[in-house]
């Protein structure tokens, strides 16, 4: 149905959820990079500040491009930034490259200490089948991410459940017996900050927002679509706490390690690789798409259609350079040194000014509607 009540209220939170699921996100490392050394408390308090923001920065961009109808990045950024918009472009690219690099590793990495195969056939299949979901252009993507997000939903808290039962009395003791480790608050500020630079290549969701309302509740709900995942995998963590941290410099994946830690648990063995493939799948599929949507509004100016080859000629192009990368450096390095590079410059280019001179714009420029 066109414009239905499901694309225009929860469509965009889902996106946004898996556009920054990726590959460190679904496998724990990126929790255990940002909140784990904060402590149970501080972890869960560092994740909230980070839904909050998520949810200020993702109403106000949803609003931003409905209203003024900017549906890929170029736009956006030109309307946002003047003459400075290419400065996204540039740290975007970095970042989804970054991200796919990351993608792949994790890919491979959990084909080895799932399956003890090489770990190069999940980066490789990984790579194919997002090059493959972006030939086939937006709808595709819309149906796939939407879909994917039910199934992630459904894992994780089948997965939680089973933590619980298992390991409910350890999870109240680690959280009883915390404190409040200074830090969390930065923290939740520092992973915003990258995971928001998602949000312009998303836009091609919001076609379906008619109203003011429905992008705030969009945006609003978007925050809590996109860490509940965490959240969920985040309190499984602390029933593991003291393993997980012993392990922070080891090879093992936090997913390995809390699977591992369930008995009579052997469907998510099988389960959580599948899921957190598609989820990869997701991720640098919807990155791809944020690019080829901005090429084909730049051909549309020009009064150009763009040539159907070169969607998936620039997903290859994207995929090889990430491959490359990712094989270079690996996972960890990757997460530990790639983040804190960018997340900065995003904060500065894009979180500020939209919630600032784009928030300003709207009030001047534009009646609720």
């Amino acid at each position: 149905m066109k414009n239905s009540w499901f694309q225009r209220y929860l469509l965009p939170g889902f996106i946004f959820q898996s556009v920054i699921v990726a590959g460190a996100y679904g496998s724990g490392k990126e929790l255990e990079q940002f909140f784990l050394g904060l402590g149970p408390i501080g972890g869960l308090l560092g994740i909230a500040v980070t839904t909050v923001i998520f949810s200020i920065v993702l109403m106000a961009s949803f609003e931003f491009s409905r209203h003024f109808r900017l549906y890929d990045y170029r736009s956006f950024f030109k309307a946002l930034l003047g003459p400075l918009w290419p400065l996204y472009e540039i740290l975007y690219v970095l970042l989804m490259i970054l991200v796919i690099s990351i993608v792949g590793a994790a890919a491979g990495d959990i084909l080895r200490d799932t399956f003890g195969l090489p770990a190069f056939l999940g980066t490789a299949g990984i790579m194919i089948l997002i090059a493959l979901l972006v030939f086939y252009g937006t709808t595709a993507v819309e149906k796939f991410l939407a879909l994917w997000s039910f199934v992630l939903y459904a894992t994780y808290l089948t997965f939680l459940g089973w933590h619980l039962v298992q390991h409910g009395e350890q999870i109240l003791d680690n959280l009883n017996s915390a404190a409040i480790t200074p830090g969390w608050l930065q923290s939740g500020v520092a992973y915003s900050g990258y995971n928001l630079a998602a949000i312009p290549a998303i836009l091609f969701c919001l076609r379906h927002l008619q109203r003011r309302r429905e992008a705030l509740t969009a945006g609003f709900l978007g925050g809590i679509f996109g860490m509940l995942p965490a959240a969920l995998f985040f309190i499984a963590m602390i029933g593991q706490y003291d393993t997980l941290i012993a392990e922070e410099d080891g090879g093992r994946l936090p997913v390995t390690i809390l699977i591992n830690a369930l008995s009579g648990a052997n469907v998510f063995v099988y389960l959580f690789p599948i899921v957190l493939f598609g989820t990869f799948v997701e991720t640098g599929a919807a990155l791809i798409h944020g690019v080829n949507e901005r090429l084909d509004h730049t051909f549309a100016e020009k009064g150009i259609r763009m040539p159907d080859w070169m969607r998936p000629a620039v997903a290859v192009a994207i995929l090889f350079v990430a491959v490359v990368l990712a094989d270079t450096i690996g996972l960890t390095n990757l997460v530990a040194q790639g983040y804190g590079s960018i997340t900065w410059g995003f904060l500065l280019i894009y979180v500020l000014p939209i919630l600032t001179y784009g928030v300003w714009l709207l009030i001047r420029r534009s009646p609720a509607k």
